[in-house]
């Protein structure tokens, strides 16, 4: 078989996305043929022995498939976690349970809406580079009514520990006379861990409802909460199917203003 790179070779065989095969790889818990494995390595499949976390790591023939769930508050978006009881892969239908699936995309324990779940290593780090600028769209609930006159801050953003965590667009849902609202349609095409929430949060805001709605063009409207559908070629094409330019913002909504 031809070489391949150390992460792709762990992501196609279902362990983890390739991502998170690298963070593995730097945190020395990958070896090949005993040695611990460097980043960018290339294996041979079959002849070389690959280990992660010390169990030995086999190809095998998966099919790729890629779903989208309606994911509920109050599960997390991890195969394993010792810290919970309920993981978000202990929703899926005992037809699909079997597969060794990732997220390609998380979503925190509090969120909720749409998460991709998929075999598929390569398609896995398409959706996860920024670089493809796959656009995510949320609804966002606060406790206190945001101004549209701060809506600018949002796409500067802020700097939280060396990151600048921020949002491509945002707009009130529903504003009030004294134009500010609870509700905020945001979107970004990258996402660092509980972003959005720190973000409001570093501004004065507790966020009490998050919800992802769509990925690309594909729309959470259809698919009923905790549920699970299996993506056809066509749909999982639509994932990269409109660019940040081409949004529209939904009808009743203050943009941010110059």
């Amino acid at each position: 078989m031809e070489p391949v790179r150390i992460q792709k070779f762990i992501a196609e065989a279902g362990i983890c996305s390739r991502r998170a095969a690298e963070a593995l790889i730097v945190a020395g818990e990958v070896y090949v043929n005993g040695t611990k494995a460097t980043l960018g390595q290339k294996i041979e499949p079959g002849a070389d022995k690959v280990s992660v976390r010390g169990k030995a790591l086999r190809p095998q023939a998966q099919p790729k498939m890629t779903f989208v769930m309606h994911k509920p508050r109050g599960v997390v978006c991890s195969n394993s976690d010792p810290h919970e009881d309920k993981t978000i892969f202990d929703l899926l239908p005992r037809e699909w349970a079997r597969l060794r699936l990732f997220c390609a995309g998380r979503l925190d324990k509090d969120s909720e809406g749409l998460v991709i779940l998929t075999s598929d290593g390569d398609l896995a780090h398409k959706l996860m580079h920024p670089s493809n600028l796959v656009v995510k769209r949320y609804y966002v609930s606060l406790e206190e009514p945001f101004p549209a006159g701060r809506t600018r801050q949002l796409l500067r953003g802020v700097i939280i520990e060396g990151e600048h965590l921020k949002v491509e667009s945002a707009a009130l849902v529903n504003p009030k006379p004294d134009r500010s609202s609870t509700e905020l349609d945001v979107h970004m095409h990258h996402g660092k861990k509980r972003e959005i929430r720190q973000l409001f949060t570093a501004l004065g805001f507790e966020v009490r409802r998050l919800r992802r709605y769509q990925i690309g063009s594909l729309r959470l409207k259809g698919i009923p909460l905790r549920g699970v559908k299996q993506l056809s070629t066509k749909e999982i094409q639509s994932l990269f199917a409109v660019p940040v330019s081409h949004y529209r913002e939904p009808a009743g909504t203050v943009l941010d203003e110059n």
